[in-house]
């Protein structure tokens, strides 16, 4: 596994891409397009706007794919997999968060909730692919561009900083969801 991802930080950017389009068609590798990102601005700080880009076209791609996957056929799926349990309650909070449970996890580098349960809820549940699509690009482009933010501007430091930040990060997590909740509530009242 470390040869292939020496292969990859090789190829720069389009490493970058290659990962990011494996991991979000569904194949677990949990942090690998982050990490890559990272690692491939911190050895060409040049590259950063590039990567950024692949990162965000890869993972476009790689859960167009997946949502397409579990679009045919998920419903069944999901059924079989939420019906107790842990994927009960995260078919619920999609049913009641809706995409927003999507958006938040798309955007934080920090796995505080799984990304994969919700964007298969929204597959499964017949959301539209152009809006499953604006809410991930809205969440992946702040997210990657500003690792390869981190990446060219701290170098190797950026993985303390990080680290070091993991808290306001959950806390602005917390805020923005309560803030589109809110939002959401406001929206449906309207109606």
């Amino acid at each position: 596994m470390r040869h292939f991802l020496d292969v990859l930080l090789s190829w720069g950017p389009l490493g970058v891409f290659v990962i990011a389009t494996v991991e979000s068609m569904g194949i677990p590798n949990p942090g690998g397009t982050d990490l890559l990102l990272l690692a491939v601005t911190i050895t060409h700080p040049a590259s950063a706007f590039p990567a950024a880009v692949l990162a965000v076209v890869g993972s476009l791609l790689g859960s167009e794919i997946f949502f397409e996957i579990l679009r045919k056929g998920g419903e069944r799926y999901l059924l079989r997999h939420t019906a107790t349990g842990r994927g009960e309650r995260f078919r619920n909070w999609f049913l009641r968060y809706g995409l927003v449970t999507v958006f938040i996890p798309a955007l934080l580098p920090i796995p505080i909730l799984p990304f994969k349960a919700f964007a298969a809820c929204a597959a499964a549940m017949g959301v539209g692919r152009a809006r499953f699509l604006l809410v991930l690009a809205a969440a992946r482009i702040p997210r990657y561009f500003a690792l390869a933010y981190l990446g060219a501007q701290l170098g190797e430091n950026s993985s303390a900083w990080l680290r070091t930040h993991a808290w306001y990060m959950l806390a602005v997590a917390v805020a923005l969801f309560v803030l589109l909740y809110g939002l959401i509530r406001w929206s449906d009242r309207k109606r």
